[in-house]
């Protein structure tokens, strides 16, 4: 068995120019950075802030985000030279294809939809408790109290729908929603800054201190359980402990690649795209983060929601509902990219035979996969109805770190494999940077819990069983095949079924 049987470049390339199997080019720059915005900022902003600066860095959670940012900004460079090189949906799944062969591709698509689905379903479980507590509904419906949450499942079935009628029509609802949510945070970030106090900030970054809950057995790190490293707060540790976390906030700014193969002019939009959500990521959490720490003390912050209870404190309680619109539009948007992104890297390993090859079919109107984009959509209301995430939230964060690493080790990979490829956009000080990048990946990864890459393992086994035994035999290198032609996919060139 060749586990590590590769397709060529020109295969990909030629997947996404065909008129009978390519999805349809309607994307610009504009409308790929609304969909990494829309996809990145959402709980973490209102959340993830004051927990790190009460828990472990202070008011220097503002460093803590600029670690993050930079990290995020090594794996983004990487993204952006193989998107633009290789436009093609997929993502790190098509780029492990090409890079490291057909099994690590299998894993990196399977890790995907794992990172995505249980994103979607942890987004509309909040996004459902913000509704009910800026509505007063009833928390029987909605809320992560809720034995079946009603507003969960709604919220991820209509979103389906739009996910399904068009990338254009998605990215349309995503913009809109991008600007409302922007736009508030500004304002609070404007008008939070009215009332800093200077004492809040000193001192900027507090004494180093010991861990008074200290985790054990499975909730330690991997960091803590293998180097004997005590759990610190504070200090250059609580700094570094919290970018760690708040690296998390970035995660999903990779579905802008899994766009490449409907954006109009790939090698100048893509990075424009992913390089700009970064950008305008990592001013807003700063922003935040530094308003909030000097409207109150950190020692003083309400984890639970440490923007509004930071108004509150200032007698400015207004800012609570404005909040909560916010966090409502920005939530929305995560569980709409996420839907429209599972749907692309279904619909890439469809075409590549490692699923059925008829659930990704594309919709002769709407352009779209539409089977695989209802069935990702059942499967993410079925898990945010009934299922409480809390315990599997982690495996979104080391999901999208591994994936970070594949696509950083392709860069050098396939600059010495695939040297003709034309790249438009280059990774400056390779392969130094890809190197840093991988680095930095696994660090982050250390600090993640036992528990949690125990449970990453059962769910990469689960998906190696199920290559084993149906996508090896399927796959179109297994039939001699380069690429998936029209009839195989279920449409004609004209889009007309077969």
């Amino acid at each position: 068995m060749d586990l590590l049987r590769k397709k060529r470049v020109e295969d990909l390339l030629s997947q996404g120019a065909d008129e009978g199997t390519g999805l349809r080019k309607r994307l610009g720059p504009v409308d790929l950075t609304g969909l990494g915005v829309g996809v990145v900022i959402g709980t973490g902003i209102f959340t993830l802030t004051g927990i790190e600066a009460k828990n472990h860095a202070g008011p220097a959670v503002v460093i803590s985000f600029l670690i993050a940012g930079a990290v995020a900004l090594l794996a983004g460079l990487c993204y952006a030279e193989l998107a633009s090189g290789v436009p093609t949906a997929g993502s790190a799944y098509s780029y492990a294809y090409v890079s490291l062969g057909e099994l690590v591709a299998w894993i990196i698509g399977w890790d995907m939809i794992l990172e995505f689905a249980l994103g979607a379903a942890v987004v509309a479980r909040g996004w459902s408790g913000y509704l009910q507590n800026l509505f007063s509904l009833p928390p029987s419906l909605f809320g992560d109290e809720a034995t079946v949450n009603v507003g969960a499942m709604a919220i991820t079935l209509v979103l389906g729908v739009v996910a399904a009628l068009g990338i254009r029509e998605s990215a349309r609802v995503t913009n809109a929603l991008v600007i409302i949510k922007v736009a508030i945070c500004l304002f609070i970030i404007i008008a939070g800054a009215f009332f800093v106090k200077l004492s809040n900030w000193s001192p900027f970054v507090p004494e180093s201190a010991g861990s008074v809950n200290a985790p054990q057995g499975s909730e330690r790190t991997v960091a803590q359980a293998v180097f004997g490293l005590p759990p610190e707060a504070f200090g250059i540790g609580g700094i570094l402990t919290a970018a760690a976390v708040v690296f998390f906030a970035y995660s999903g700014f990779e579905a802008v690649a899994n766009m490449s193969e409907e954006t109009r002019k790939p090698s100048r939009d893509l990075p424009l795209g992913l390089l700009g959500t970064l950008a305008i990521a990592t001013v807003l959490y700063m922003g935040v983060a530094i308003v909030v720490t000097g409207m109150v003390s950190y020692g003083q912050l309400d984890v639970d929601s440490p923007l509004a209870s930071a108004f509150d404190t200032v007698g400015a309680s207004w800012a609570g509902t404005l909040i909560s619109i916010a966090a409502v539009a920005g939530l929305t948007s995560v569980i709409l990219v996420c839907i429209i992104t599972m749907g692309r890297i279904g619909f890439a390993m469809a075409r590549d035979g490692l699923l059925p090859r008829s659930v990704g079919a594309i919709h002769p109107r709407f352009g779209t996969p539409v089977r695989i984009t209802a069935a990702m959509t059942v499967a993410v209301t079925l898990l945010s109805g009934f299922v409480s995430l809390e315990s599997l939230a982690n495996l979104v964060s080391i999901g999208t770190l591994f994936a970070f690493l594949i696509v950083s080790a392709a860069i050098p990979i396939l600059r010495r494999t695939e040297a003709g490829i034309k790249r438009p956009f280059r990774v400056p000080w390779s392969p130094f940077i890809p190197i840093l990048s991988m680095l930095a990946c696994l660090y982050l990864m250390t600090n993640l819990t036992i528990a949690t890459w125990l449970r990453f393992a059962a769910w990469l086994a689960l998906g190696l069983l199920i290559y084993l035994l149906y996508g090896y035999r399927h796959a179109r290198l297994s039939q001699g095949g380069r690429s998936a032609g029209p009839e195989k996919v279920g449409l004609s060139k004209g889009g007309a079924r077969t």
